[in-house]
């Protein structure tokens, strides 16, 4: 069972205007879709809403909906927010049970950083993947990927291949064994800076070239 739950109400009404009533009522509208029954309309509390928003869980694991006393177990797929107020004005729900298999992105957290010769020795680590979507069942959806640094040098990789993932787990990239993050040398940073600062120099100095050229062409037609 989920650690998320929120009783949802059943909206006879839908559209624009209904929609906006139920904002005004302090609901958040929404549609629970998926599984053997059709979509239907439903109405969640803001305020419970927002208090499982705020776990940092809600978008990433399965959640409990009860209604009337019947309990539904669904996944989160989309909240829309309003761009000014941040408030949610509507969500989507789909119907799924703990062993349906959904395709989920979950966070990168990186641990024993100061394990790390490489990052001991002034490296830096390069983060490609912040999260990392993986295929899971619905009620064994890992709270985060972790990826261990202890003894990772200066040019070393970390690929999925070699993060353990639960049992039932797998990323959903299969094609390859892509990279997660890199521990690079700081003077390998620098010159990478060094070099994109050379280029906006060069990019410069043939402007400036340029506009001479056209003012002198300018000059010898008068």
């Amino acid at each position: 069972m989920s650690d998320i739950v929120l009783s949802v109400d059943v909206r006879e009404n839908t559209g624009t205007g209904p929609a906006r009533a139920a904002r005004r009522d302090g609901f958040v509208p929404g549609v629970l879709y998926g599984g053997k029954l059709g979509a239907v309309a439903i109405a969640v509390s803001e305020k419970d809403l927002n208090k499982a928003i705020n776990t940092g869980k809600f978008l990433s694991h399965m959640v409990t909906l009860k209604h009337k006393g019947d309990k539904q177990s669904v996944i989160p797929k989309d909240v829309q927010f309003d761009p000014i107020s941040d408030k949610p004005l509507h969500v989507d729900l789909f119907r799924v049970d703990e062993d349906t298999v959904i395709d989920v992105e979950v966070t990168v957290h990186f641990i024993n950083e100061e394990k790390a010769p490489g990052l001991k020795r002034g490296g830096v680590l390069n983060v490609v993947r912040h999260t990392v979507e993986l295929s899971c069942p619905a009620g064994s959806i890992p709270e985060e990927i972790v990826v261990d640094l202890d003894g990772y040098e200066i040019g070393d990789a970390v690929h999925i291949s070699s993060i353990t993932l639960p049992e039932g787990v797998t990323p959903t990239i299969t094609d390859r064994d892509f990279t997660i993050a890199t521990v690079q040398g700081a003077r390998v940073m620098v010159e990478e800076e060094e070099g994109d600062e050379d280029e906006a120099e060069a990019t410069e100095g043939e402007a400036a070239e340029d506009g001479d050229a056209d003012e002198a062409e300018e000059s010898s037609e008068d």
